[in-house]
Formats: C-alpha cells, structure tokens, sequence
C-alpha cells in the first residue's frame, strides 16, 4: 500500500515538473505591442462642397447641383423653386437659399443626401423688390426696393420678420442695393448700402465714372433692430467687405472708383488728427482709398493672412492690392518716409502700410471686365473671372495673379462668360470654380505644387448657373462669400457688350 502511494506521489510530482519545464520553454510572457505603420500619401483632402444653382426659366423649377471637391463629380441634383434669381449659402456652409421667380424664398440644409421634399419654401412680402440676399451663420437679410427697406427673415425655414426702413435724418438712402458687415454676428451692427439714385433708374449705376450722387451706408444696431445715423460714402456704392476681426468695413464705389473706410468699432468714418499710439508710433486714419481713375470696382475679398484687401475692377480691366494692416492697438498701420519721427510733420511721406493701393492689370485683352475675383486662404495668389475678354472664342478667361510678386502668371480660357469665380483650399490643394450665365458648364481650376493652375475638368449643368459657392475656403473653416446679388444696380450685367446696358431686362437676359 504504502509502495503504490509513493508511486502516485511520484507520478504526480514528475507531472508538475513537466509541466513547469514546459512552461519555462515558452520564455517570458510578455509581448511587445506592434504599431501598425500606415500607408503614405497626401494627406486628406478637405470635406467641402461646391453648390450651382441653376434655372431652367422662370416658371419651371431650378435644379441645386452639389459637386464633390476631391472628385469633381455630381453627388446631387435637386429641384428648388421656379425661376431661382438669386442664391447664396451661409457663413458656416450649412444652408442655402434661393429668391425665386414666384415671390418665394427657397431654404435647405446643405447635404449630399439633399431630396426636394428637404427644401423648404416661405414667401416674401407681396410687392418685395429683393435685390441681394446677405446670409451671416444665423438670420437672413434682403435689401428691398419697395419702400427702400432692410428685409429682416428669421427662423427655421427662414421666413419674413420686418422690413427696416434704411432712410435715416437727412438721408434719403433710396436704391438700397447690398448688405454686409459681420458674418456671425458677433459684431453689434450690420450696414445697408444705398445708391441714392432713383429706385427706377437701375443702370445708372453700371457704367464708371458717373454723375450720380454720393450715397450712404445705414448702421443697423443687431440688438434693436434700428438704425443710427446714415455714413456718407462715395458714388454709385456696390459692394462691401468686413474683416474677419470686425474692425474695418470697405465700401466699394464703382461710380468714383474709391474705397470708403468705415471704424466698426466707432461706427463712423476712418477717420482722425493724427495722433501717436501707445508704442509712439504716429497714427493717420485712410476715410477714403483713391484706387485709379476709371477702375469701377464691383467686388473684393480681403484675405486676413496677408491684412489685404484683393479689388476687382470691372470697369479698368484690372485687380487693386491694397495693404490694409492695423497696428496691435487697432490703428491704422502706416510707413513713412522719416523712421523715429518726433512730430508727425517730421514724418514726411506715406510710404507704405495702410491704403497702399498696387492694381495688375488682367485678361488678354484691352476690355476684360473681371467680374469677380477670388483670393486662396494663404494669400498667394487671386484670381479673376474675366466677363468679355473674348478674343473671339465665345468664351471669357480666368487670369492668374502671384500676389507676393503682383505679376500674372496665366491665363485661361474657360466655358462661357464668367461672371463668378470661388475657391476652396485644403493646404497646399487648392480648386478654382468659375459660373457663366451663358453656359451649362461649371470650370474647375486645379492648383497644387506638382498641377500649377490647370484646367481640371467642367461639370455639365442642367439649366445655367444663376450663382456658385463653395461650403469652405480652408478644408476646416466656413464660407466667407456669403452674400448674392442680381444683375443691374451697379452689378455686372449677365453678360458682356454695350446692348446689355440698355435697360435691365438686357442686363440680367440670358440666352
């Protein structure tokens, strides 16, 4: 008994040897964590969207079309309301809308999943005369012509809320043909710029130089929905750009080829005694930037990268670079001819800094008319979309400006004539897209460092393009044109020549 039980030990004990001896075999538990190594390439191209509206008459419905950046191909095609004339998209990217033929306002969230049963429709006032949409991140606005008025639309959809009458004291502010000022509204006031003209002469204001009268840009306080005191500005004003810090707004007026200078922190004129900043710098406020004479700006950018203002010039044939820095106290930024200067007499010539104006001329021939101008978020290049600068194509240009040399680099021939152009840039990847209201085709520009600014491919429409935006200008950021306009009032007319000129119905025609 006791032999078989010492046999059963030992049996046992020699398992456990085994067992330990081949565990020990095994070495050491421990094992490395493995980091998978990714694939090469570029890095990811930004998530953005380019947006056409189209229309196919003005009793028939429009058609929205979404392009996809990195591919340049069709994701959506959606119906949107009769007749679209006017379109924009918002700040942030993330809604559309359309004034159409009806009297109704489309509205719908930018998605490429986008079905029509998704577009909301609202209508406007009766007698509306809407003639620029302005679409900051939330509300919209619409300049009217019926009781010279600032069309207040809120909600979602967005629907009518009041009308602001834009005349203020002494001001009769009549033609009211664009709004602008902060794109978030972050800022205390948005501004209504008004012609002056009489509200039935809408070409007065499409030829440069002019004769018609100054006019005025209408605060209009966010908080209360009122106005303060009317701010004169130059003739025939078109257009206007804030910048994306909120302390300056330009006014562009095509009809004396200036630039109005607006203090949103003050809400008055730029302008000032010279004084001395707390670094001892002498200070000299710019109310108004004389670009040369006949230049006709119609539409600018002003690219916060390099603190410049980037105008087209429809009417000279031309782009203008202005330097618009501030100091770190929000003062206008100057160089002058005497460094250390102890007085300001002292200090002799403006030399540089703000309101140096540098304009290139564009296009291949001696009447381009660029119709509107893009800028890439890095600030180094713009480009422009050169309207009748036909050379006997049937067909306009894009010329290609080098804004660290301020020297053309090409120029194309595109699809149509192009009356907008917009961009999108993720990086160093960047693609251009021009609208011609006289062709079904959108082109695409690519630039990157191994394609210098190429025509990439054009995308077949359905109808022809009333406007185009793209959903972001940086790959992360929003949109920064966020604003519509329609034909006429000092806008570039749909398309080129003297007999588009000779009443509205000419100007906004297309074939």
């Amino acid at each position: 008994m006791r032999s078989c039980q010492a046999r059963v030990f030992f049996a046992q004990a020699g398992a456990a040897l085994a067992v330990a001896a081949l565990l020990s075999g095994c070495g050491d538990n421990y094992r490395p964590v493995v980091t998978p190594i990714g694939t090469n390439g570029p890095p990811a191209q930004a998530s953005s969207y380019t947006l056409v509206v189209s229309s196919t008459g003005t009793t028939t419905p429009g058609v929205v079309t979404i392009i996809d950046y990195s591919g340049d191909s069709i994701l959506n095609e959606t119906p949107i309301g009769a007749g679209p004339k006017v379109f924009t998209i918002d700040a942030s990217g993330s809604t559309g809308y359309t004034v159409n033929s009806d009297g109704t306002l489309s509205n719908f969230s930018i998605s490429s999943s986008l079905q029509a049963k998704q577009v909301s429709e609202s209508t406007l006032p009766p007698t509306a005369q809407p003639v620029n949409l302005f679409a900051p991140s939330f509300g919209l606005w619409a300049t009217d012509l019926n009781g010279d008025v600032a069309d207040v639309f809120s909600g979602s959809p967005a629907a009518f809320k009041l009308a602001i009458p834009v005349a203020t004291a002494g001001s009769p502010a009549t033609m009211p043909v664009f709004i602008t000022g902060t794109a978030n509204n972050s800022g205390q006031r948005e501004y209504v710029v008004s012609q002056n003209v009489p509200d039935t002469a809408p070409m007065t204001c499409n030829v440069s130089p002019t004769t018609a009268p100054t006019g005025v840009a209408t605060p209009i306080e966010l908080s209360s929905n009122t106005t303060d005191p009317a701010i004169p500005v130059g003739k025939c004003p078109v257009f206007g750009v804030q910048t994306s810090d909120l302390q300056r707004l330009y006014i562009l007026n095509r009809g004396d080829s200036t630039l109005t200078v607006i203090n949103t922190r003050n809400n008055t004129l730029d302008a000032c005694a010279p004084f001395q900043n707390q670094n001892g710098e002498w200070i000299t406020c710019h109310p108004t930037i004389q670009l040369p004479a006949g230049s006709g700006p119609v539409t600018a950018e002003y690219n916060a990268a390099t603190e410049q203002l980037i105008v087209a010039n429809y009417d000279g044939g031309t782009i203008s670079v202005v330097n618009v820095p501030l100091d770190e106290y929000g003062n206008d930024s100057n160089t002058y001819a005497n460094s250390n200067c102890t007085t300001y007499a002292a200090c002799g010539a403006v030399t540089g800094g703000f309101g140096t104006v540098t304009t290139i001329k564009v296009g291949n021939t001696a009447t381009p008319n660029p119709a509107s101008v893009t800028v890439l978020a890095d600030g180094s290049k713009a480009y422009t979309a050169n309207q009748n600068d036909d050379s006997g194509t049937g067909n306009g240009t894009v010329t290609v400006v080098n804004l660290y040399t301020y020297t053309v680099e090409k120029t194309l021939t595109v699809e149509g004539h192009p009356r907008t152009i917009v961009n999108t840039q993720n990086s160093e990847f960047a693609k251009i897209y021009t609208a011609s209201p006289d062709s079904p085709f959108i082109t695409i520009i690519e630039s990157s460092p191994t394609v210098t600014d190429l025509i990439d491919t054009t995308v077949l429409l359905e109808g022809t393009p009333v406007d185009i935006r793209t959903t972001t200008q940086t790959g992360s950021s929003g949109n920064n044109d966020y604003s519509s306009r329609v034909p006429g009032y000092g806008q570039p007319c749909n398309l080129p020549g003297a007999a588009s000129l000779a009443s509205l119905a000419a100007c906004q025609a297309i074939p």
